[in-house]
This record gives C-alpha cells, sequence and structure tokens, in this order.
C-alpha cells in the first residue's frame, strides 16, 4: 500500500471514531450496548489488517490491529458472557497482542526481537488465565517458566550472527525461578526442584569432561 493509502485509512478511522464518540456523547448510542462498540473496534482493526495485509513493509499495524480486535473481544465477552469475563477477556486480549508479534517474526525471521514481547505477553495470558480457573493457587511459577522458554526457544534460532547462545543464561534463570515459585505452590515440585537442580549439575559435569572430540551440541 501506498502512503496516500495509509493516510486515507487513519484519516477514514479518525473521522469514524469522532462521529461515533459525538453520537455517545449526544445520547444518540446510549442505547446501542456493548455489541455497537464491539463492532467499532472490530472494525478499526481490521483497517490496521487491511494495512498490513496490502503491503507487509507496514508490520506495524499488526500490533494496533490485533489489539483492537482484542478490546472488541474483552467488550463482546463482557456483554454476552459475563459469567467468562475473567477468563475469557483480559488472558484473550493479551493474546491477541501476543499473536501480532508471533506474527511479526513468521513474516519476517530478521525480526527476532519480536518473539520476547511475543513470549512475555503469552507468559502473561496464561498465567492471567490460569489464576482465574484455580483460585487460590499460586501460579507465578508459570509467568516465569514461560518467560524461562521464551529466552530458551531464543537461543536456539537461527540468525545472520549465529545462535544467540546468551540467551542461555536468563532462560536458564528464568526457568529456575519458575520451578522454585511451583513448588511453593505444589508440595510434588518440591521433590522435582532440587531434582532438576541435581541433573543439571550432572549434566554440566558430562559436558565437562567428555571426550574434546565429541561434537557439542
Amino acid at each position: 500500500m501506498r502512503r496516500n493509502g495509509v493516510r486515507i485509512v487513519f484519516s477514514v478511522l479518525l473521522i469514524g471514531a469522532g462521529v461515533l464518540f459525538l453520537l455517545q456523547n449526544l445520547g444518540f448510542l446510549r442505547d446501542a450496548g456493548g455489541l455497537f462498540w464491539a463492532l467499532a473496534f472490530a472494525v478499526g482493526g481490521g483497517a490496521f489488517l487491511y494495512v498490513y495485509l496490502s503491503d507487509r513493509t507496514h508490520w506495524w499495524a499488526i500490533i494496533p490491529g490485533l489489539t483492537l480486535l482484542g478490546i472488541g473481544e474483552i467488550i463482546a465477552v463482557g456483554t454476552f458472557l459475563p459469567q467468562y469475563d475473567e477468563i475469557l477477556g483480559a488472558p484473550v486480549f493479551m493474546g491477541f497482542i501476543s499473536l501480532s508479534f508471533w506474527i511479526i517474526y513468521l513474516t519476517n525471521r530478521e525480526n527476532w526481537w519480536a518473539i520476547i514481547p511475543g513470549g512475555v505477553l503469552l507468559a502473561i495470558a496464561i498465567f492471567i488465565g490460569l489464576e482465574s480457573l484455580f483460585p487460590g493457587v499460586e501460579m507465578v511459577g508459570v509467568f516465569f517458566l514461560g518467560l524461562g522458554l521464551t529466552f530458551l526457544l531464543l537461543a536456539y534460532l537461527p540468525t545472520q550472527e549465529g545462535r544467540m547462545r546468551w540467551a542461555l543464561i536468563p532462560a536458564g534463570v528464568l526457568l529456575l525461578m519458575g520451578v522454585i515459585f511451583m513448588g511453593s505452590a505444589f508440595s510434588a515440585l518440591e521433590i522435582i526442584g532440587p531434582a532438576v537442580l541435581v541433573l543439571a549439575g550432572l549434566y554440566l559435569i558430562f559436558r565437562t569432561f567428555r571426550p574434546k572430540g565429541e561434537i557439542q551440541p
């Protein structure tokens, strides 16, 4: 899409938003309910997605596009499924934003940085969802495990500069913290946590003393 096309889309969005808020302030949309506003945000998100699909170089448009769709989803769930608001509201919204970053990476593998916010937001979405499903159970360990897996994935992704081994350090620290927090929430993990540490130590010893001729992973 040419620059003029992008400007036209933004102009239409601004005009539409102004008209909607004016009608709302004048009282014409008070009976419209959440459905109208859910559709309005969905249309706004669709406009940004159109910009992205028309020209993949405008990868930034996928972020506001899916964010607006997520806001529409929150309004729709709150209007029609209020009993599932805690489970389907914020977690799905965060999932929408996370998906935008994963799409940015999958569209262009040079944008490896997008994995970090994508993984962080996905971990937050899962954390919030589990907190809603299991009230009273400490789920912060799941959040740290999600962060650790994000950096672990980053460490093994091929890039033009080679594999980013530095990501193994935050991955190891975050995974360890996740195991510790999970161990405090579930008694069974009080045994699994120390076992993981012992296995990690044995693996490091194995790598240190094995024959030099073997190929390092």
